[in-house]
């Protein structure tokens, strides 16, 4: 890519998680070239790599209407019937000939030599395949190793998307200011030289993930920051349901400590939740239900115990599971290492775990084919509101989502390719003239983690007027300085995302002020 600024491709995909990856490999199975672009320096880096409880195949006794039943359900019965239809029907098959034929992950088996079903949260059937407790883990680097080796695809990590190349922003061709806007791929920010490229595109394709970085606590990466929501939203695209942030009941907390998942397959398995008197709290709650609730209910529930009880979070017991004959140790091989560099050896004593953010159910507006309501711009994975989650995901649906609107944006893409003759649009190449100053890592650094804090205590798990507005006019202010600060420095990742993380925050707060009634994981304490 060296002293090359311009680069053209059939497709691009921002994203190189399961939904990125799955459209890419199809895509290129039907002989389109494809760009796949990263912003992390590790080509196997996303929000899927984090993935530990595994994906929905088929259990015993099981249907697509009662996954299709269990998926509504969880949602608060608000997402698209269509939606939840295609992921019941289509997911099972795809989950078998795409990841367990064709890819050949090596999901967990049971002692008759059959892929091992667990259950989590609200599911009426155990129908969940794992591989130990890094399922995400091990298909990332299946895909990503199919993906390497296609001959029609490029993956090109270090790269950050700065804005969608429009039509109606960019072109310099007359008349088309006037016409629908079109996206012809994306400016992109190589990380290594600091150069932005164009990279363009007859068809783009947004995977770029959630926004849970965006808070204090969070189970995701530091790149699940909103980027290709906030550069979709910025092009003109629909972005809804952004009230519906889940965050998920347990995740590591001790202070001093990284905050890391612990799976819902821990109490699928059987784990419990204590307070601080070591009492199984959930029958308060949801007594029909325990510790597999849905997750809203069992976050709140927990989020209440320790405001009750005033203490920094709960415990999760693991005892319950060993005394099955399940080798900790070996069915959660990560969460056991990582809780044990903490000091905590969950065979013998309870897991601190509290909420943290975890999953967005909103996103870039997309339809039954992963289209938005931009020319040629298709979202897919996290990044997009298909309708499938409504208010709340039901566990174990994100990997499925992603592998099949993956496919399905491809398919579309496919069957209707139509490539685009850049030259004719006349795009220029980025712009820095006005660019007067260097980044400010420092000054940027502090604000993300002003940023954080501001979502966490504004618009965490129980949300009220007051605390909305409050958290609106900080970020308000905030968006006022990084905009003057964007328009004059020099780009860096970091300022970028920043930008981003403000601007998805904004969107978060301002749907949560427009919806007053509660619903999932949008709860309002004053609804």
């Amino acid at each position: 890519m060296a002293n090359v600024k311009r680069h053209e491709f059939d497709v691009l995909v921002i994203g190189a998680g399961i939904a990125g990856l799955t459209t890419a490999i199809h895509l290129a199975d039907s002989g389109k070239t494809v760009c796949v672009i990263n912003r992390a320096f590790d080509a196997e880096e996303s929000n899927t790599r984090y993935a530990q409880g595994g994906i929905i195949w088929w259990g015993e006794d099981d249907s697509p209407e009662l996954l299709r039943r269990d998926i509504d359900e969880a949602g608060d019965e608000v997402g698209r019937k269509g939606a939840i239809r295609i992921l019941a029907e289509e997911g099972g098959p795809l989950v078998e000939s795409f990841l367990i034929r064709r890819l050949k992950i090596p999901f967990d088996s049971d002692v008759h030599g059959h892929i091992h079903r667990t259950a989590e949260a609200a599911h009426s059937r155990p129908r969940i395949i794992h591989v130990t407790d890094q399922t995400g883990a091990a298909i990332q680097t299946a895909l990503t190793r199919e993906a390497t080796s296609h001959p029609n695809i490029r993956i090109l990590p270090g790269m950050t998307a700065v804005e969608l190349v429009s039509t109606t922003f960019h072109s310099r061709k007359r008349g088309s200011i006037y016409g629908s806007t079109k996206i012809l791929g994306a400016y992109v920010l190589d990380r290594n030289t600091g150069d932005v490229l164009s990279m363009l595109a007859s068809y783009t394709v947004i995977a770029s993930g959630g926004i849970g970085a965006l808070y204090k606590y969070s189970t995701n990466p530091e790149g699940a920051r909103g980027d290709g929501i906030a550069l979709a939203e910025r092009a003109g695209a629909h972005v809804i349901n952004m009230e519906y942030v889940q965050f998920h009941p347990t995740a590591f907390r001790r202070d001093g400590c990284a905050s890391f998942l612990i799976s819902e397959a821990v109490r699928g398995e059987g784990g419990v939740l204590l307070n601080q008197h070591g009492e199984r709290f959930m029958k308060k709650y949801r007594a029909d239900l325990m510790e597999l609730a849905p997750r809203d209910e069992v976050a709140r529930a927990i989020a209440s115990e320790m405001q009750t009880e005033k203490i920094p979070n709960v415990w999760l017991d693991c005892t319950p599971i060993q005394s099955k004959g399940v080798d900790l140790a070996k069915r959660f091989p990560k969460i056991f290492e990582q809780c044990l560099a903490f000091g905590v050896d969950i065979r013998k004593e309870p897991i601190p775990v509290s909420p943290a953010a975890h999953y967005l159910c909103g996103g870039i507006r997309a339809d039954k084919w992963g289209r938005t309501n931009l020319v040629d711009l298709y979202a897919v994975g996290e990044a997009s509101c298909t309708g499938l989650h409504g208010a709340n995901r039901l566990a174990s649906t994100s990997l499925e989502e992603g592998l099949v609107w993956g496919k399905r944006a491809a398919e579309n893409i496919a069957g209707s390719f139509s490539r685009e003759d850049m030259d004719d649009w006349q795009i220029p190449d980025w712009d820095e003239t006005l660019v007067t100053e260097k980044s400010l890592p420092a000054w940027i650094a502090a604000k993300a983690a002003c940023l954080k804090e501001v979502m966490w205590e504004t618009a965490g798990i129980v949300r009220t007027e007051a605390d909305l507005s409050r958290g609106w006019e900080e970020l308000s202010l905030m968006k006022i300085e990084v905009e003057r600060l964007y328009r004059r420095t020099k780009l860096a990742d970091e300022l970028v995302g920043l930008r981003n993380m403000i601007h998805c925050g904004l969107l978060v707060i301002e749907q949560a002020r427009r919806n007053r009634v509660s619903s999932g994981c949008h709860f309002r304490a004053d609804g």
